[in-house]
């Protein structure tokens, strides 16, 4: 009977432990629980592209269950649609609150691009053919060559440090307002490059 109590006991403790902590907001878990989540990618919807390194994950996960909806169609768009042969143009999933360009140009040389910023939109990109670089680095403290254009979500600056990154169709990028960038530049020669930017409101 006693043994039988204790086994009660703990089995209470352990269903209380993980609603407590499944009840935490994402500003509350800690760096492990916030890893573990991330690297497990169900987020991702099936899509089998790996997200950079420079994803800020506390900031994704706060975003992400905030409009939790809103990232689950953006995800499964990119996880379900033929992104080679779709024509290039803009395809609204959620309006204005939520929508996709897909462009194709040639990659430039790096003095051709600024860094940008945007406020209202998270991006999510991603290079579905050829390569390009993408210098990423923090938005705070950087001379603005272009103020902020509020029509058009985007300023424009520049910074010392670049931090290049590749862009293939093996890995994406997703970019929130502290997050500078600098995409679409040459990694040898200019080629060209297909690309997809999500653009999912935040604010």
């Amino acid at each position: 009977m006693k043994k039988r109590i204790i086994l009660i006991t703990t089995a209470v403790a352990l269903i209380v432990s993980c609603t407590q902590k499944n009840s935490k907001s994402p500003e509350q878990w800690s760096e492990k629980e916030r890893a573990s989540w991330f690297d497990q990618g169900e987020w991702k919807q099936g899509w089998t592209a790996q997200p950079d390194e420079t994803v800020n994950q506390k900031e994704f996960a706060s975003q992400y269950f905030r409009n939790q909806q809103r990232w689950e169609k953006a995800f499964t768009f990119l996880a379900t649609k033929d992104l080679t042969t779709m024509e290039p143009g803009r395809y609204e999933l959620e309006g204005s609150d939520l929508f996709v360009n897909i462009s194709e140009y040639l990659s430039k040389n790096e003095e051709e691009v600024p860094f940008e910023a945007h406020q209202e939109y998270a991006d999510i990109q991603y290079v579905v053919a050829g390569e390009e670089k993408i210098g990423v680095t923090s938005f705070e403290n950087k001379p603005i060559t272009v103020p902020y254009d509020s029509t058009k979500d985007v300023a424009f600056l520049t910074s010392d440090e670049n931090n290049y990154r590749p862009a293939t169709s093996e890995t994406f990028f997703i970019f929130f307002p502290n997050d500078a960038h600098r995409p679409g530049v040459k990694t040898k020669e200019n080629a060209n490059v297909r690309k997809v930017v999500v653009k999912v409101k935040i604010n």
